[in-house]
């Protein structure tokens, strides 16, 4: 037996698997997120550790028999946050979360050597610039710091007691330079740290340490436990649904949307604002774009129209007739590929008297593809084409939407069979790798594929019109944007 821990942003999730990949049950367990000022975004990491043991508990209660066989734990977990720990390992302050902006003018001044380094624009939301944020504002709390661990890191410190951490979610730090997978002390000087306060690297499917005899026994766990190093929630997600092999990759579709395709060497496109990121199996890169507000784009117009998403979905049925009139800019909380813009913000453009809620949602849905089709045209990893893209995430349940999406695409996307391939089961895949020393490249094979959503043929040119229009509107709304 073997469990994927996954600690996400607003619930910890926690999947028991056997060996036959099967998974028996899950568990989760809600967080919540602290904005203590605007654009600001941190957790309290004592947080993560409560949901962990709850939902193990959870389990644990529900299926002794099969948790008191459990031999590895694989971690995943939302990349970038700053955990910053003392001399004793105390946390110094909340977490700075992954979509945190604070350090915009730190990610700045770093970012020439962050390209040249690590193939990646320093921008706020990763970790090395949050670190100059508190050097500068909280030199207090900087003097005191030991070690820098990521949320999933963190855990596994609860887990294990050891410090470690492996090459995708440390290449999300900015301190990894990423085509040796290996800690860059050029980039750790730049915020005044070394060697001393980064954890041991791994790769994902390697054993980093056994689990503290005492959590297996309050989990009835009778023989050697092992950590996995895991994977970032993308990679992770990647090792979930198959997407290792060189042209494989997943389209999610989560509170923000990520396009994401392998590749067996490490290319970078910064000025794309294209993340390359080391992956969470040995020897393999991947390329990565990121709308920062996919699905939580539906949650907002939800919330504002005070309609339940489904219901305000369902009018647009089965099939997309053509692009709306109208169009949305999805930068809720600002946009990483292509623009790395932390200030933009969303809009509406076109909207008349006769617009209604379905046309905005329309718009909306539409939007959002176009911020997918944005960070597919920045992906420059010398692959070959992906064939198709896998759809995962909650929004991937509304079939419109990924015809849609296909469509601007011009590209198939697989809808597995029903099931759970995400960074939970990711991360236990990887835990049975470092448990039974398995082949990760066997091990983490695709899913079987229920359906495969084509591109609409006679609205594919339609669609990529609209794409362009929508493009154009990005310039106007920064100027308007203040800053």
């Amino acid at each position: 037996m073997y469990l994927g821990i996954d600690i996400g942003t607003s619930s910890l999730k926690a999947v028991l698997m056997d060996r036959d990949q099967r998974i028996l049950g899950s568990r989760s367990a809600a967080m919540e997120v602290s904005r203590p000022h605007p654009g600001w975004s941190e957790q309290d990491p004592e947080s993560w550790w409560t949901a962990c043991v709850s939902v193990l508990d959870a389990l644990a209660a529900a299926f002794p028999r099969e948790m008191s066989a459990v031999k590895g734990i694989g971690l995943s977990g939302h990349m970038h946050g700053a955990t910053l720990l003392g001399a004793s390992d105390e946390v110094l302050r909340p977490c700075i979360l992954w979509n945190d902006g604070r350090s915009a003018e730190e990610a700045r001044e770093i970012s020439g050597p962050s390209e040249r380094i690590t193939g990646n624009i320093a921008m706020p939301g990763f970790t090395a610039p949050k670190l100059l944020w508190v050097k500068r504002h909280e030199p207090d709390v900087f003097a005191k710091v030991k070690t820098v661990l990521l949320p999933k890191d963190y855990v596994r410190l609860r887990l294990t007691g050891d410090k470690a951490s492996e090459m995708s979610d440390s290449a999300g730090t900015l301190w990894l330079a990423t085509a040796e997978r290996a800690w860059s002390d050029e980039m750790l000087a730049l915020t005044d740290l070394d060697r001393s306060a980064m954890p041991e690297l791994f790769e994902g499917s390697e054993a980093t340490g056994t689990l503290r005899p005492e959590l297996a026994q309050r989990w009835g766990m009778t023989g050697k436990v092992v950590l996995a190093g895991g994977g970032g929630d993308n990679a992770a997600s990647g090792c979930g649904v198959g997407a290792v092999a060189p042209g494989t990759g997943f389209i999610s579709i989560g509170t923000s949307g990520v396009v994401f395709v392998t590749a067996d060497q490490y290319r970078a496109n910064p000025e794309g604002a294209v993340h390359a990121f080391c992956h969470a199996v040995p020897r393999t890169w991947h390329q990565m774009g990121v709308a920062l507000s996919a699905a939580g784009s539906l949650e907002w117009l939800s919330g504002v129209l005070d309609e339940d998403p489904g219901k305000l979905v369902a009018p647009l049925g089965d099939r997309p007739q053509g692009p709306s009139s109208v169009r949305f800019l999805p930068y809720l909380s600002g946009e990483r590929t292509p623009h790395n813009d932390v200030a933009i913000r969303g809009a509406f453009a076109g909207l008349d008297a006769g617009t209604g809620r379905t046309d905005m949602t329309q718009a909306m849905l539409e939007g959002v593809a176009f911020s997918f089709r944005d960070c597919m045209d920045v992906l420059t990893m010398p692959l070959a084409e992906p064939r198709r893209l896998i759809a995962v995430g909650g929004g991937s349940r509304s079939r419109w939407w990924l015809r849609v999406i296909a469509t601007v695409l011009d590209l198939p996307i697989a809808v597995p069979e029903d099931g759970d391939f995400g960074a939970a089961f990711g991360a236990a895949r990887l835990g049975l790798c470092a448990a039974e020393g398995a082949d990760p490249f066997e091990v983490c094979a695709p899913p079987a594929i229920r359906e495969i959503v084509e591109p609409i043929p006679d609205l594919v040119e339609p669609y990529a019109a609209a794409h362009a229009a929508y493009r154009k509107l990005y310039p106007a709304l920064k100027e308007a944007t203040p800053r």
